[in-house]
């Protein structure tokens, strides 16, 4: 090992909660509680290192407010000399967090950080405007001025602009369940999922929502048509092939390539991230641009990807941006993403790289892997890793 490769940072112990539905498995366990287990259990594993928690980086966009990650930290006993951050890039926030601990490692401003995300729908606390006492679901994405959709029907949008049909959309959809469900079933998912109060499988994947399951599901956003323009073909993002509002967590450790050598657990090098911004009206490409500039930091062609993990929000987003990079969609998400699993937002782009890790450690592949989000308001992240060993 160089001495570069020693202190450059890695990805190790990437462990994810179940993901529930809203309102079902975790309904009442607020975002601290959920988040609070995984650093734990992330923290047990790397305890053998002797090194001191540098810092907890977790994302997330909906919960109550104040500093979620010291919270969660101290919920999870990991003392009260471990500071915590929160980090909101809304639905890219848990790879943020990830990326922005990467960054401290290699400026050498610590060794040891646990990072990634959680997110509650469940608990999520209403807000409402002061002056006019109007209740809403969101932030904006962008200032008055600006176009600000809500995320499905802007993905409405993107499928007529880039021509993704409907019967496109649910085919994917499809092949998300069924791959979610027989990994489910063949206990893929058990080695990366820690326990919360019982619950140990993810709420959503269902075999049985095949494709003709699937074209009985009505266009959800048919009254917003005024926003395509002269687009065609809008009306065809349905619940069914869109993902679910969701709770859950998903946290890592990133450190040096020297402790976790010392471990003796698998890694992941972190080669390159990315973020960009763009049109706020089409935010669901937004990962296209962010995994193109990623690639090109990596001196890495799309066609050299072994693995990649982008969020399911939308089957239309996802195939938007599958298109736009000339993806093989045979590697991606290919135990099922998010319209099966769910995407609890602020967790769900660290979700995106306990996927990966796990595809990756099982596979004699060593091709390397990307995670990227399409974010609200037109912003993109990315992030390409490898195995180390």
């Amino acid at each position: 090992m160089t001495r570069e490769t020693a202190s450059a940072p890695v990805i190790v112990a990437p462990r994810r909660s179940a993901i529930g539905t809203a309102g079902r498995s975790f309904a009442a366990h607020t975002v601290d509680a959920l988040a609070a287990p995984v650093l734990a259990e992330v923290a047990a594993a790397v305890a053998p290192s002797g090194l001191p928690i540098d810092d907890v980086v977790v994302g997330n966009c909906m919960g109550p407010g104040g500093d979620l990650a010291r919270v969660a930290a101290l919920r999870a006993g990991l003392g009260t000399s471990v500071p915590g951050v929160t980090v909101d890039r809304q639905c890219g926030s848990g790879l943020d967090a990830v990326m922005q601990a990467a960054a401290r490692v290699g400026a050498r401003h610590g060794e040891l950080f646990l990072a990634g995300g959680a997110e509650s729908a469940s608990t999520a606390p209403h807000r409402s405007w002061p002056e006019t006492g109007e209740r809403y679901s969101r932030a904006p994405f962008a200032p008055t001025g600006f176009p600000d959709p809500d995320m499905g029907p802007a993905a409405d949008r993107l499928a007529a602009v880039r021509g993704i049909s409907r019967e496109r959309q649910d085919a994917w959809a499809a092949r998300s369940h069924a791959r979610a469900a027989a990994a489910q079933a063949n206990g893929t998912f058990d080695g990366e999922i820690v326990a919360i109060a019982g619950v140990e499988r993810d709420d959503r994947p269902r075999a049985s929502m095949n494709v003709a399951r699937l074209a009985r599901f009505a266009p959800v956003f048919t009254a917003d048509a005024g926003a395509v323009d002269d687009a065609e073909g809008f009306g065809t993002v349905t619940a069914g092939n869109s993902c679910g509002f969701s709770d859950g967590a998903a946290m890592m450790a990133v450190t040096t390539g020297r402790a976790a050598r010392e471990l003796g657990l698998p890694s992941l090098r972190i080669v390159a991230t990315a973020v960009t911004a763009g049109d706020p009206a089409l935010p669901g490409i937004g990962a296209a641009p962010a995994a193109r500039l990623a690639l090109a930091r990596a001196g890495l062609p799309a066609a050299g990807l072994g693995f990649v993990e982008i969020t399911e929000a939308f089957a239309a987003q996802l195939l938007a941006v599958s298109d736009e990079l000339e993806l093989d969609e045979t590697i991606i998400s290919a135990d099922g993403g998010a319209i099966a699993l769910g995407h609890p937002w602020g967790a769900s782009g660290a979700v995106l790289l306990v996927r990966l890790a796990a595809r990756m450690f099982a596979s004699d592949d060593a091709r390397p892997g990307l995670a990227a989000c399409s974010i609200g308001g037109g912003q993109g992240i990315a992030m390409i890793v490898e195995r180390t060993t």
